[in-house]
């Protein structure tokens, strides 16, 4: 029996490619990958749906190297897609022969997404991944080069799809024929192409060079600074908050809180800041809490991993210290008053 792995992100285009496929009486699996960026959840609810087991990968380490020099460049944002794809269909392929299936298939269409699902793009991506030949994506097979398993007679060309361009229509349709009615918006669950998260991301990869899998889901929360000296400062906006800064923090990392005032938790990242740096990061402590228009407060700093805490005093905390409004691509920078 024909065996096919399909890449599956949960949304509709992978889930009706699964489909496409089970129409024809191929045997499928999913496969689906985690990184700090993406996870695995509608995978794991789509595969349920589709009633196919479902191989869950962690490609953190290789994917976070990948992605602050990607060969093939970003998208609008700090999405790497040409490369990430090629990394998923390479790791599919190790997986594909393990399982002893057949083929690869994929949800991509062509001219969907302008940068990665381009002709050219989705002919890189199979060279990059040594998998010529064996990705098949049958929601566009019939605008595509045949593939292998389709000369080998192992799928039916004829009954595979056409489709093209970004209009939703024909997946909606498609949708509707095989009676798959809940799918996640087109939107994506990828934080890469999140303008903000993005410019949190370049910046962290500038001033820490190979970031933690903590560092970088530090820029997913909070309110997220500069100093004039360049280190980065990531300023809580609630409890929730509170605590995952606290869950996150790392040895050498400095950590603020204001004394005796409800108020944000702060970190300023460890890196070569100076007492300047070391002054902003309370001041903001102070100027987000409850204790913001007093004409002092006191903000404790305390390396993680350490007991021993320094008393900051803050002068008018509202005044301390001015944050100047981002550049287009850049954090907002604090300045000294």
């Amino acid at each position: 029996m024909t065996k096919a792995l399909v890449l599956m992100s949960g949304g509709l285009d992978s889930i009706l490619a699964a489909e496409v496929l089970l129409d024809q009486g191929i045997e499928v699996e999913a496969v689906t990958f985690v990184t700090p960026f993406f996870d695995s959840v509608n995978a794991e609810k789509a595969a349920e749906m589709l009633g196919i087991p479902v191989h869950i990968i962690d490609i953190t380490e290789p994917h976070m190297k990948m992605l602050k020099h990607p060969k093939h460049g970003y998208g609008r944002f700090m999405n790497p897609c040409i490369d990430c794809h090629a990394m998923m269909i390479r790791k599919a392929g190790e997986l594909m022969k393990e399982l002893g299936a057949d083929f690869i298939a994929t949800g991509e269409v062509l001219g969907e997404r302008p940068k990665s699902q381009n002709r050219q793009a989705l002919g890189i991506v199979e060279q990059e991944s040594g998998m010529e030949g064996y990705v098949l994506r049958p929601l566009s097979a019939k605008l595509l080069d045949e593939t292998i398993p389709e000369r080998q007679g192992l799928v039916d060309r004829s009954k595979l799809l056409d489709i093209r361009g970004r209009s939703r229509k024909p997946q909606m349709a498609l949708a509707k024929k095989f009676g798959v009615h809940e799918y996640p918006s087109p939107a994506g669950g990828c934080i890469l192409t999140d303008p903000m998260f993005s410019i949190r991301l370049r910046t962290l990869y500038k001033v820490e060079g190979r970031p933690t899998v903590n560092k970088v889901n530090l820029m997913k929360i909070g309110r997220v600074f500069l100093s004039s000296e360049g280190a980065i400062i990531v300023v809580s906006r609630n409890e929730e908050e509170n605590k995952r800064l606290a869950q996150l923090a790392e040895p050498g990392d400095l950590i603020f809180e204001a004394e005796e005032y409800a108020g944000p938790l702060t970190i300023l990242l460890k890196n070569s800041y100076t007492e300047r740096s070391v002054f902003e990061a309370a001041a903001l402590t102070a100027r987000y809490g409850k204790a913001k228009s007093l004409d002092e407060v006191d903000v404790t700093s305390v390396e993680f991993g350490t007991s021993e805490k320094r008393l900051i005093h803050v002068q008018h905390p509202a005044e301390a210290v001015h944050v100047n409004p981002p550049k287009d691509g850049e954090l907002a920078r604090v300045a000294g008053a």
